[in-house]
């Protein structure tokens, strides 16, 4: 049974006589029960490895005929032949004697886990999730073939972020007018492929009982700690708390700006003294300087970087042909992390990589927690791991700027857009909650919908007259809508708790960074309320924590343009 990383998941024949020797294992004592769990995870480890490569693979050549082809027989054979025996074995745990003489302390959440799986297993939905990745894929395909031509260049789309902050209004207009143009040019397409998913996915949800997609999701991402009537309380406190702010940030921008009318390509846009941030020439520099700045928080992450960077487990370039977006990913028997990127050579790229380092931090921080499951970690978790790094990591973003002036509006701009984006978060969970409850509506339907959400939950201190269609169709170029529905959320519940560790590294950074590390420590073995706890912090999203925040980070701002 140790013998799993000397095979490959393409022989489906081994594979399943490696699942088989595990469901058919004769197991005589709760000591022998725990030797098969961990038989089991190691197992799982390996195909999970095989399954994240050819994944990886697939975003960063999503042209490439052969390594497309591999992550479709992944999907088509491979993961359907893994789901039905996972089952198999979760059965297995469940019904086993032994499991009652575990130590509840630790396993207690592991049987939620697997009573919470087997509850929403059906063999008929294994079929509907193979049509379903066939359409993420198209999904993919479609987006990351997407280009414009700018001064005689074809540009990928990502290459024309850095445009959007130009000083020149026409500049981020035209620029912001491609960008638009070429996802409508797909519109049909996305939004055919969003019908399918929605009938697809709305199925397996009945297939098992329930309602909707979104009560089914609520329980495949075991949201234990929360419900979805709290999603909408949290909506309407960001609403009471962060749109009035959001809007003070972009008064004064179109005051900066001096423009009488405040355009969607105002928002990102430098005064026309200024240039774009632009922390660094090109990638190399980016992982250089960042492998200093986390070299001040703990050297420990900073040598991560390192290692990273020596076994080519980063690819941060942008191209033609290469998925949009960004991510980590774990692959659990190296025990190595791998970030997937686009950069831009803007500011975002700082935030970005050490967004993801985050991840491979708190991936470091658990690799030796042994069963795979509580190495799954829920996203609020995840994202909190994350986002707190962006802040932890700002007071020595002079790596990057000497300029102090530029400094301190790096920060600033950090802040801004932070509170800039949790309305945009609130609005695409809302669209999704929408969604999912009324699976018959049309694609006209589907655009008014995102449009009043849009002017419910954010700003309308931006104008969109005469452009109203590129509000209505701003979700299509949201991976997560199509590849991992209701994963957004978790973006705002991590801003809250990142927030939070960022108020107590200023007071005490010392203990700051030993409550960050314990917690990521724990992994998924403890609840997330559990886990923020552990972090020093509150598992809330009440008015009145949202309302503290937001006068924190106002405050903090203030702080910024004294200095």
């Amino acid at each position: 049974m140790d013998n799993t990383e000397y095979f490959v998941i393409n022989d489906l024949k081994v594979l399943q006589a490696q699942f088989e020797e595990l469901l058919q294992a004769q197991i005589q004592s709760s000591k022998e029960f725990e030797d098969w769990l961990r038989h089991q995870s190691r197992l799982l480890d390996e195909v999970d490895e095989q399954l994240k490569q050819h994944y990886i693979q697939f975003q960063c050549s999503t042209y490439n005929q052969q390594v497309k082809e591999a992550y479709d027989f992944d999907q088509k054979h491979v993961q359907p032949l893994v789901k039905h025996y996972k089952s198999l074995l979760d059965n297995k745990y469940y019904e086993s004697p032994f499991r009652l003489q575990l130590d509840p302390e630790y396993f207690g959440l592991f049987n939620k886990k697997v009573g919470n799986a087997i509850s929403l297993f059906n063999e008929k939905n294994i079929a509907l999730e193979i049509e379903e990745d066939e359409l993420v894929t198209k999904y993919f395909e479609i987006t990351g073939d997407l280009t414009v031509m700018w001064e005689g260049e074809e540009k990928p789309l990502s290459d024309m972020q850095v445009y959007l902050q130009d000083s020149e209004r026409t500049v981020r207009k035209n620029a912001m007018t491609l960008i638009q143009e070429s996802v409508l040019s797909v519109e049909g397409d996305l939004q055919l492929i969003m019908d399918k998913l929605i009938a697809l996915r709305h199925q397996k949800a009945q297939n098992v009982g329930l309602q909707n997609y979104r009560d089914y999701m609520f329980k495949k991402y075991e949201r234990f700690d929360y419900t979805a009537t709290d999603c909408f309380e949290l909506a309407e406190a960001m609403r009471q708390y962060v749109i009035p702010l959001q809007k003070k940030f972009q008064e004064k921008q179109q005051k900066t700006l001096g423009v009488n009318t405040f355009r969607p390509w105002d928002v990102r846009a430098v005064p026309t003294n200024e240039k774009p941030l632009q922390p660094v020439q090109n990638v190399d520099e980016l992982v250089k300087r960042s492998f200093h700045i986390l070299e001040n928080v703990d050297p420990r992450f900073s040598a991560l970087l390192q290692e990273m960077n020596e076994n080519n487990l980063l690819d941060l370039e942008s191209r033609k042909g290469k998925a949009p977006g960004g991510f980590c990913e774990y692959l659990p028997t190296s025990k190595q992390s791998f970030i997937f990127m686009n950069c831009c050579n803007t500011q975002d790229d700082v935030v970005v990589l050490l967004h993801e380092m985050g991840h491979c931090i708190h991936n470091e921080l658990m690799k030796d927690i042994e069963i795979q499951q509580y190495r799954n970690v829920p996203m609020e978790s995840a994202e909190l791991a994350s986002t707190t790094m962006e802040l932890l990591t700002m007071e020595y973003w002079d790596t990057f700027y000497t300029n102090k002036a530029d400094f301190n509006r790096a920060k600033r701009e950090q802040l801004r857009l932070m509170v800039e984006y949790l309305p945009i978060i609130i609005v695409v969970d809302q669209f999704q909650h929408w969604m999912y409850e009324n699976p018959n509506h049309t694609h006209v339907e589907r655009k008014e919908k995102f449009q009043e959400l849009a002017r419910t939950y954010d700003s309308n201190f931006v104008s969109w007259e005469g452009y109203e269609n590129w509000l209505a169709t701003k979700w299509l170029s949201i991976l997560h809508i199509f590849e991992a529905p209701f994963y957004y959320i978790e973006y705002a519940i991590a801003q809250i708790g990142a927030l939070q560790m960022y108020k107590q590294y200023k007071e005490n950074r010392k203990q700051a960074l030993i409550n960050y590390k314990k917690a990521l420590s724990l992994g998924s073995t403890r609840s997330v309320k559990e886990v923020y706890e552990a972090a020093g912090i509150r598992f809330d999203f009440s008015s009145q924590t949202i309302k503290e925040l937001m006068e924190f980070v106002e405050k903090e701002l203030e702080l910024f343009e004294e200095e």
